[in-house]
């Protein structure tokens, strides 16, 4: 199965978190933060959106920030992504 995202719609999977800190601590599951940079695994067209025309600036591959709990979470196959509008992208890491 996959995902395929309508309109201006990107599904993104997180990037796992760092389990060690710089100083080389280990975190415990709980004490790990939702990680802000994900992968994106797939774009929406784009298109016309509430009357306005929007164009993505994303594409597959990008990792990009995302808010912390922006999104609708979609677990497939085990995998677990979240589905986000482009707007709530902050940012491509390159």
């Amino acid at each position: 199965m996959t995902i395929k995202p309508l309109l201006d719609r990107v599904v993104i999977k997180a990037v796992e978190a760092e389990e060690t800190t710089q100083s080389g601590i280990i975190l415990a599951g709980s004490a790990k933060e939702k990680p802000q940079i994900s992968e994106v695994t797939a774009v929406g067209p784009g298109g016309i959106v509430d009357g306005n025309e929007v164009k993505m600036y994303v594409k597959v591959g990008d990792r990009v920030i995302t808010a912390q709990y922006s999104g609708s979470p979609v677990k497939l196959d085990g995998v677990e992504y979240s589905i986000v509008r482009q707007s709530d992208i902050l940012a491509i890491v390159e």
